[in-house]
């Protein structure tokens, strides 16, 4: 009830006119036209409950359909807060079934777990897909955001779209994390987020993922004021008199809503102190409102609130146990008194506050059992135990087997989607549950297959930190142990790893060590399977501090298997020792260790992987530095598959950083940058400092070796910043980032002091390397050639014979001091480690021994070798996209007479000015292949052909793939169309 000021007043749908309301309609408008001119807006608006944010977004509505811009919209519920993406599902999921064929198979199946439409689709056999139906294999939460943004790039494809969310306070977890993932990666298309919530019942969360977005993509946040006194005024025109309108007035507090529930009772009102929700004036009103209906349509109402914030006809006669026809009859004389209103085939409240007036007029006893019906004719029906469990939760009777079945059926259909809910759905099962004995064998408690109590609560933990709810996994698990006897050794050792973990996560490594020291004190037998897994634990523990020796004392004590060992044990004990091997120097038995383990790694199924995911990781690692890229690529795919499929998140973040590092090294930057980014993506959703750091630091080397030094500097500062990591091996390494970020952008003052905070921490040899021929090159460059040197002799005491990828860094650091006294022989040095990056794979490392080769060949006055030289390195660090570097090759091959073509030679003279890559990507597309199946084509991740996918957008001027098949075949049909 409240409207525009200014020359129109005019009534809007339900015949309130609007007032007082322009700032918030001229932004309305201006946001709008940036949509409609293919720019990503974000607003929210945000008001207390009636404040009017609801009728504000139906003028969105009208602005934007008088601008033929499409508009979906769809609203959180009070008493829904816990249904996975609710308002989002709310929006989209009746209009998906009409852009089926639109969307690739790969999309539909991270999608389908989560809208129903699609999920019947898939079930139903509308598109191909594995037999049993629909594939619901749990995905990656940031997969999924990213399918939706995809989804929204289809949906605005033709003419830009309008998603509205309304009451967004009430929200799930994951609807916001949805948000955050849309505001820090918009859609490439002309996409407008509009949604409303009340402040103070907003998360945290919420309010963070609002101010972000004024940071990120120029978002607006709209504050909803109540009206003025003369607006107030204004609004209720000459029907009232001036003292009705101010009494009016006071008791509303000039908010629409409540002045409109006043007005509606045509009754005294008194000023009184607000009563929960709403002020009592208020309360009363709604009461008076809902007390004037028949016996059936009050029942009706009562039923529906509890039902569903949408519901159809048969839920609500289902919970009042009356007939289609009686419901139906009452629901004419609610949508005549304007207490519901038809939407579609179904019926909504007109105002969440009228549905909470019309929850809490109905018997408390009364709602239970109402709950209850509702459950059971769900059941009945055969829907999802998604839908069927918040009834169950408020209904179910304690030792319930049926109730608890369906809850942990919801909680582990929705257990990587939507982790929260899933928690609060193991929470509601576990509540259900009989007290019992810890030491009952699993499935012992019910004889009905149910998990036992300690198994839920260990499920429990894994949900909350897949969640990123660590502190609760960890007190979860802690509760575990609390729980268990003394001498069950088993399952106590798994709570202790998993509790351990987490306190590693939440940055207590000291925590995490006392515990597990704790756990072992209490075994009679150190060596017996039991212990193993706390003392592998142990083992990671002094590695992460570069305590090798310390690790490698735990090793001793472990054999590499025994006879009461399972097989995952003597594969994990292996995945372990390389690592410390290597740090102390035994390169042979480093790699004796590496290939025993591979053979075991290789052998063995999935599921004994899945059993040590973090010895499988050191494993992968291992292989890293002892610089084997391309082995370690397969092994980090694999690993990060197995850690998915099984929900082991908590460790993703550290193979994708891992195998984002591998790439850069390998000289596939494209693909690095985009795994770097997804390690970014996991880790944020985590909530881990920890998790954040080691990819941030991977993101930062890629961004500086593909030649965006400032994202490099920003990535690595925001790594330190977090405060994690101080004192280990990840947090010095986010500071060696920011060294090398800082050299990258010629402030040499600043990362020689970067350096040296870097070189105070525990630091792995290679990386220590790496910095002495940093410095090395800067005194060289410098001039100082007695300082050059004694970072070349800084290089000795890292060394590692044998690991020769390794040792190439000391070559390359000789070569920069001995250009200033010795060029030819810096050739020589400089040759000498490129020929052993490139035995290794190391691309961009081999491009940039043989830059330097090239520029000592020309201080040395051989010209011809220096071309030769200059040429290869500018040929690597193009066919990377390595762009300073090339930008820096290309400025020594001038500098010794060599004509190079401006940007980097000729244009390709393909459509649109696109690479080789980017056409055979746009080609595939016209083929109609999805993006998985493109990747699968050309031998890539799904990421870098996103990547490609963007350049080509750009380089077309379009914004979905209709528009690059459109382009592409105009532009081969006529070649003068081109636009590179």
């Amino acid at each position: 009830m409240e409207g525009r000021t200014g020359q129109r007043n005019e009534a809007t749908a339900n015949g309130a006119p609007l007032v007082g309301r322009r700032a918030v309609l001229h932004d309305f408008e201006e946001a709008l036209d940036d949509t409609a001119a293919a720019a990503f807006r974000f607003l929210a608006l945000v008001g207390e409950p009636g404040a009017g944010k609801t009728r504000l977004l139906t003028e969105l509505v009208s602005a934007a359909d008088a601008r033929k811009l499409s508009i979906l919209s769809g609203r959180a519920a009070e008493f829904e807060q816990e249904m996975p993406f609710g308002a989002v599902v709310d929006a989209l999921d009746d209009h998906l079934e009409e852009h089926f064929p639109d969307l690739s198979q790969a999309t539909i199946r991270l999608l389908a777990p989560v809208f129903p439409a699609l999920f019947t689709a898939l079930s139903d056999g509308v598109a191909a897909g594995p037999p049993g139906g629909a594939d619901t294999t749990p995905v990656a939460r940031y997969q999924l955001y990213r399918a939706v943004r995809h989804l929204l790039e289809e949906l605005a494809a033709p003419s830009g779209l309008v998603l509205i969310l309304d009451d967004v306070h009430w929200a799930d977890d994951a609807t916001i994390e949805l948000l955050d993932h849309l505001v820090r990666h918009p859609p490439r298309a002309r996409v407008l987020i509009a949604l409303a919530y009340r402040p103070a019942q907003a998360s945290a969360r919420l309010a963070a993922l609002v101010q972000a977005s004024v940071r990120a993509v120029g978002g607006r946040r709209l504050s909803v004021e109540p009206l003025t006194e003369a607006e107030v005024v204004e609004l209720l025109g000459p029907r009232f008199s001036g003292t009705r309108s101010r009494e009016l007035y006071r008791a509303s507090g000039g908010n629409p809503f409540y002045l409109e529930a006043l007005v509606r009772t045509r009754e005294p009102v008194t000023v009184g102190q607000p009563d929960g929700d709403l002020p009592p004036a208020v309360r009363a009103a709604l009461q008076l409102e809902l007390s004037g209906l028949s016996p059936d349509a009050l029942l009706i109402a009562q039923s529906a609130a509890v039902a569903a914030d949408e519901f159809p006809p048969l839920l609500a006669a289902a919970a009042a146990e009356v007939s289609e026809e009686a419901a139906l009859a009452a629901l004419d004389e609610l949508v005549a008194r304007d207490i519901v209103r038809p939407h579609a085939e179904r019926f909504r409240f007109r105002h969440p506050l009228v549905r909470h007036a019309a929850y809490r007029s109905a018997a408390a006893g009364w709602r239970l059992a109402a709950h209850g019906r509702i459950a059971g004719y769900l059941t009945e029906i055969g829907a999802p135990a998604a839908v069927r469990a918040r009834h169950i939760e408020r209904s179910g009777r304690a030792g319930d087997r049926h109730a608890i079945a369906t809850l942990v059926e919801a909680a582990r259909a929705f257990a990587t989607q939507a982790p929260a809910t899933s928690a609060h759905w193991l929470q509601a099962a576990l509540r259900l549950m009989p007290e019992t004995r810890p030491e009952a064998a699993p499935g012992a408690e019910n004889g009905s297959g149910l998990p036992s109590r300690l198994e839920l609560m260990m499920e429990l933990a894994q949900v909350q930190t897949v969640g990123g709810h660590l502190a609760e996994g960890r007190e979860t698990a802690r509760s575990v142990l609390k729980m268990l006897p003394e001498d069950d050794y088993e399952r106590r050792a798994r709570a202790a790893r998993l509790a351990a973990l987490m306190e590693r996560q939440l940055g207590r490594p000291h925590e995490a060590r006392a515990l597990l020291l704790d756990e072992l004190r209490r075994m009679p037998d150190p060596r017996s399977p039991a212990a193993v897994p706390l003392r592998m634990r142990l083992v990671a523990e002094r590695m992460m501090r570069i305590d090798f020796r310390g690790a490698q004392a735990v090793l001793d004590l472990m054999p590499d298997d025994s006879e009461d060992w399972e097989p995952h044990l003597k594969l994990a004990v292996a995945a372990l020792r390389p690592m410390p091997a290597l740090a102390a120097g035994r390169v042979e038995d480093a790699l004796r260790y590496l290939d025993a383990a591979n053979v075991l790694v290789d052998g063995a199924p999935d599921e004994h992987l899945a059993e040590w995911m973090d010895a499988i990781a050191w494993l992968c690692w291992a292989e890293t530095f002892t610089g084997q890229f391309l082995s370690a690529v397969g092994k980090f795919q694999r690993a990060s598959a197995v850690a998915r499929r099984t929900g082991q998140l908590y460790v993703v973040t550290n193979l994708t950083a891992g195998l984002a590092r591998a790439y850069g090294m390998l000289g596939r930057l494209e693909e690095a940058a985009a795994t770097a980014e997804e390690a970014v993506e996991e880790a944020r959703l985590h909530h881990s400092g920890q998790q954040l750091v080691f990819a941030l630091t991977q993101q930062s080397l890629v961004a500086g070796w593909s030649g965006d030094e400032e994202s490099a500097l920003a990535h690595a500062e925001e790594a330190i910043e977090s405060g994690a990591g101080v004192g280990e091996w990840w947090g010095s390494m986010a500071r060696y980032a920011r060294a090398m970020a800082l050299f990258g952008l010629g402030r040499l003052d600043e990362a020689a002091d970067a350096v040296e905070v870097a070189l105070a921490g525990p630091l792995d040899q290679r990386t220590h390397l790496s910095l002495c021929e940093a410095m090395a090159c800067l005194e060289a460059s410098r001039g100082r050639a007695d300082a050059a040197r004694g970072w070349v002799e800084r290089t000795e005491g890292f060394v590692i014979p044998g690991l020769e990828a390794h040792n190439a860094l000391a070559h390359l650091a000789r070569a920069h001091a001995l250009q200033l006294t010795d060029a030819d022989r810096a050739a020589r040095e400089a040759l000498r480690a490129a020929s052993m990056f490139e035995e290794a794979g190391h691309q961009i490392e081999a491009g940039r021994a043989r830059l330097r080769a090239g520029t000592a060949h020309a201080d040395a006055g051989d010209r011809p070798a220096a071309r030769e030289q200059l040429r290869l390195a500018a040929g690597i660090f193009s066919s990377c996209g390595a762009r300073t570097l090339h930008a820096q090759a290309v400025r020594e091959q001038r500098r010794i007479g060599v004509r190079v073509p401006s940007k980097g030679g000729r244009r390709s003279g393909l459509p649109g000015g696109l690479s080789k890559r980017e056409y055979e990507v746009a080609t595939l597309v016209v083929e109609g292949c999805s993006n998985s199946q493109i990747a699968e084509r050309l031998f890539v991740s799904i990421r870098t052909v996103e990547t490609h996918l963007s350049h080509i957008f750009t380089k077309f001027g379009v914004t979905s793939r209709v528009g690059v098949v459109s382009a592409l075949t105009r532009t081969e049909a006529d070649p003068g169309a081109q636009s590179g």
